[in-house]
Parts: structure tokens; sequence; C-alpha cells
């Protein structure tokens, strides 16, 4: 009966801590710096995004946000490193729609259901961009001479089979250009691949414009197309390639703050308060509009239902692009 009755008090009890922990763990969250994991180099679209975030987070949260660029494998290296972190909120990551791609190509079995979701913050359409001193004036120019020399004209922009390759692909096999006939160069990130674009390692780069900013301002780069349903606010002379060409191909990478999956739910929240009022920030909001970059939101469950068809979505364009495994 005593016996019985001390299993029952002690069940009681560590039902208590159980509910008790994870909101004594959310009121003294953060207690210690916490680090932001970024699976692309320093110096791109997904790297300048992470920065401003982690920024405005540590006002938000009042400890340091350490950014840590963790690269290579065409983002498996990062996302790995963010999906095996303990997911005690420490350790956050920005996810990248490659998590819903390399599952596809077989370079990782991660996919986006191996993180906790927290919020997306952003979404930006590619771009076609090319050298300063090219000779193609436009988008036309460059498929006619695509067409005119197969295998001659490299491209890069990101790693094999991730959102700029694909992004490629998809438009030339919309516009019935065998996709093989143009070489990729894998690179990590944007801002690799325009530096080989101004060296002459490679012909042209698809990335996004915010993306290729930097060159294109200091008039070593030209911008000839954007694979949206809409111009670009930061380049509204650029056309888009339905205009230029009649196709309705259109692409975009999106990123979102995430956690290891198991996150407590009471610090998920607390973190996802936070990069709202970030994302609603005029902080936040200048910098977006200042870089071009696409303003884009959706809250933890909201980012979830995105990243499932997203995760569909691109299994169905690799396969038809021919970049599954």
């Amino acid at each position: 009966m005593i016996r019985h009755t001390l299993a029952r008090w002690f069940a009681s009890l560590a039902l208590l801590f159980a509910v008790a922990i994870p909101s004594f763990a959310a009121d003294n969250y953060p207690s210690r710096p916490i680090t932001l994991i970024v699976p692309w180099a320093a110096g791109g679209g997904t790297d300048a995004i992470a920065r401003i975030i982690g920024s405005l987070l540590e006002k938000e949260l009042g400890q340091p946000i350490n950014v840590v660029n963790r690269t290579g494998g065409n983002g498996v290296v990062g996302h790995t490193a963010i999906a095996s972190a303990v997911p005690d909120g420490y350790t956050l990551g920005m996810i990248t729609v490659e998590i819903s791609m390399l599952h596809w190509t077989g370079l990782t079995p991660l996919t986006p259901r191996d993180y906790t979701p927290i919020a997306m913050m952003n979404i930006d359409p590619a771009g076609v961009t090319v050298r300063a001193d090219a000779a193609y004036k436009n988008i036309d120019d460059l498929l006619k001479a695509i067409k005119a020399n197969p295998g001659k004209f490299k491209a890069s922009g990101a790693g094999q089979g991730g959102i700029w390759h694909l992004a490629l692909a998809g438009m030339l096999k919309d516009l019935k250009i065998e996709p093989s006939t143009v070489p990729w160069v894998p690179a990590n990130g944007a801002a690799q691949a325009m530096n080989d674009l101004v060296a002459g390692g490679v012909e042209f780069v698809t990335c996004s414009l915010p993306e290729a900013r930097a060159l294109i301002d200091a008039g070593k780069a030209r911008p000839l197309v954007l694979m949206s349903d809409k111009a670009s606010s930061l380049f509204p002379n650029v056309p888009t390639l339905k205009t230029a060409t009649g196709s309705g191909w259109a692409i975009g990478a999106w990123r979102g703050i995430a956690a290891p999956k198991n996150l407590p739910a009471d610090i998920q929240a607390k973190l996802g308060t936070a990069l709202k009022k970030i994302y609603d920030s005029k902080e936040y909001q200048g910098f977006i509009a200042n870089r071009g970059f696409g303003l884009t939101y959706a809250d933890a469950k909201g980012f979830e239902q995105f990243m499932a068809k997203s995760d569909s979505d691109m299994g169905s364009a690799m396969k038809a692009a021919g970049l599954t495994k």
C-alpha cells in the first residue's frame, strides 16, 4: 500500500517537473550567448540577412548572437550542424531553400522535417547576370549564343543541384534548350560565383539580383533578366523572363530561422515573438528594401506548411530538370 502510494507520489512529482521545466527554461532563456549558423559563405545574401537578424535579435534577447558560417557540401555541412545541435535554443540556424532540395539529389537524408521552424523572413527570385563588358545586351542575345555554342558557356551561382542551378536548368528547359548544354560550375554561394564571373571563370551567373548588386553597382556586372512575375524594386528596368521571352518560369530562394528538432515549444514561441518584432521593425524593413531583398514572413506554423509544399514542389521540378538521383 505504502509502496503504491509512494509510486503515485513520485509519478506526480515527475509530471510536475516535466511541466514546470520548459516554462522555467523559457523564463530564463537566454542566459548565455547564442550561435546562429549560416550554411553559406560570408558576403552572400543569406549571410547578409542572417547578420542583420542576429544584430537585432541581440537587442531583443539581451545576449550576444554569434553568426558562424559553416560552408561546404552545397549547404549540407551547415544544415547538418544546425540539425545535429542540442535543441536548447542556444544553436539556431538560417535554413534555406536548399534543405528542400538536397535530399532529392542524394547529398543528405535531411529534410525540412528535421528542424523546429521558427519564422520565414525572406524570399528572393533568381536573376541572370553577365559581365559588364559581355556582348550580350539582353537575354535573347545570350540564349542565341548558348544555342549556337553548346557546351561553351559555363554558369554558376550555387552548388551542384542548388536553387540557382535549378533556376538555370528550369529556365533552359522551359525555353526548349537542353540544360546539359550549359556546364554548371559549383560555388559556395553567390558571392564566390560573382567573383568567378568577373574573373572570367564563367560566362554568366544565376542568383538573386541583391546578391549580385555589389558588382553591378561597381560597373563590373550587368543583369539581363529576372525569373519572377513582377519587376525588382532594386532594378526596375530589368525585364522579367515572361516579358523578355514569354516563358512563365519563375523561381526564388527562401530563408528562415529554425532550430534543431524538438526545441521546447515555449522557447520556440519566445524566439518567434522576437523574430516577428524584428521583421516588423524599421531597421529590418529598411535593410531589406535598401538591399532589394524580398519581404516575406511566415510564423512557425506557416513556415512549416510552406516548407512541406516547397519540398514537394522542388522534388517535382528537379525530377523534370534531371537533377535528382
